[in-house]
């Protein structure tokens, strides 16, 4: 592979931490040499084609898996399970947004304005949102504390540095316990009365979806799965929004959906796929063993100088016109693609439009504050300011 400058992280320069995997591959990214293997000892991909013939995995390239459905025993199935929970899942979500819709304008001026700390507001209104749907008002009130305190401990960013480990592993097992009961209950009433009228929350699809002798540990996960998607991912393409669109007033304007690609675009929040290679085989001319571990990096594929023009730039115009789908996929590609993928963008355009039709939004970013990596990637730490058209800060 040949040498080449690190290209900055962000569009104001790298700000990264020795050990950052984001800042590593973006370092030894060479756009002649899209796939490579990584000073890490994986094997590297960020060449569109490349990458979705490892995604979509046709003609068996990688061992199946699937990212949404993973578990401590693998993979939750069978198959036909996971497209069952999917579709029940969009149905449901799509459902609740169409009844919470006019609600949004009160809740983001009540949550957000004058002033917000980011990341964590996105994530905070929405779990409020979607709070119905992730757990019906019904139920138990402690399970409603349990789902609060999974996000507080789990899905913020941060959240893992402010406990201990003894008191994660203790919170932990108190969670899981929780959850467990509950699918139990559901689960005993499915086999009592059938699935009734139709789901009533995110736990219901799951019970529903998984049926009532699937292991409830299991279904258990696959709820957790839900829970960090929907509060975690879609809370930080939110924060991501709003940092763009506070840093660059300017196009504040664009279409609402353009900006939201463009968001996902830059910071896809799903950002690093791993597969495992099925047989001895070239992945973009780089030869791999099912003893090598593929990387699938989106965030390199969404800034291939190859495929974008001034790849590391804020553009919301660029989706004005056609724009080269093979190097967009921020979530992921084939038959595992993100089941919410079109209400995510749905939610994510509303409360888009919201912000630029209805407050001038401002940032401040936290010193020394980059952009947070594991597994999801996270906004750096900032303070949104909002304020009226007029200019005067107020709480609507």
């Amino acid at each position: 592979m040949k040498s080449s400058p690190a290209r900055p992280v962000n569009g104001e320069g790298p700000r990264h931490h020795r050990g950052d995997r984001l800042a590593l591959l973006a370092a030894e990214f060479d756009e002649a040499h899209d796939v490579w293997r990584s000073a890490t000892g994986a094997v590297c991909v960020a060449e569109p084609e490349a990458v979705r013939a490892v995604l979509g995995n046709r003609h068996g390239t990688v061992v199946e898996t699937s990212d949404f459905f993973h578990n401590r025993h693998g993979v939750f199935g069978p198959r036909s399970a996971q497209i069952a929970i999917g579709r029940a899942a969009r149905e449901l979500m799509r459902r609740h947004l169409d009844a919470q819709r006019s609600e949004l304008p009160g809740l983001v001026g009540e949550l957000l304005a004058p002033h917000s700390e980011w990341p964590d507001a996105g994530n905070l209104l929405v779990l409020r949102h979607l709070r119905e749907a992730l757990l019906h008002r019904e139920a138990p009130g402690h399970l409603h504390r349990t789902v609060d305190a999974i996000v507080a401990r789990a899905v913020l960013a941060g959240a893992r540095r402010r406990h201990s480990a003894a008191s994660r592993l203790i919170f932990r097992r108190r969670a899981l316990r929780a959850l467990h009961t509950e699918i139990c209950t559901r689960q005993e009433r499915l086999r009592q009365h059938g699935g009734g009228t139709g789901p009533r929350d995110l736990v219901d699809v799951v019970v529903d979806g998984g049926g009532p002798t699937a292991d409830p540990d299991d279904l258990v996960e696959v709820y957790l799965s839900f829970l960090f998607a929907t509060v975690g991912s879609i809370g930080f393409a939110l924060g991501w929004s709003v940092h763009l669109l506070g840093t660059h007033p300017d196009r504040a304007a664009a279409d609402p959906s353009w900006t939201v690609r463009e968001t996902l675009r830059l910071w896809p929040v799903a950002w690093l796929f791993a597969r495992t290679p099925s047989r001895v085989q070239e992945v973009g001319g780089t030869q791999v063993t099912p003893r090598d571990r593929l990387l699938v990096c989106s965030y390199l594929v969404h800034r291939h100088p190859g495929h974008w023009e001034r790849p590391d730039e804020f553009l919301p115009q660029r989706w004005a016109t056609g724009v080269p789908d093979a190097a967009y996929l921020p979530f992921g590609h084939g038959p595992h693609t993100c089941a919410g993928a079109t209400v995510t963008v749905r939610l994510l355009e509303d409360l888009v439009g919201l912000l630029s039709r209805d407050w001038r939004v401002s940032v401040a970013p936290h010193d020394g504050d980059g952009p947070q990596v594991g597994p999801a990637l996270a906004p750096p730490r900032f303070t949104a300011t909002l304020s009226l058209p007029d200019g005067c800060p107020e709480r609507r």
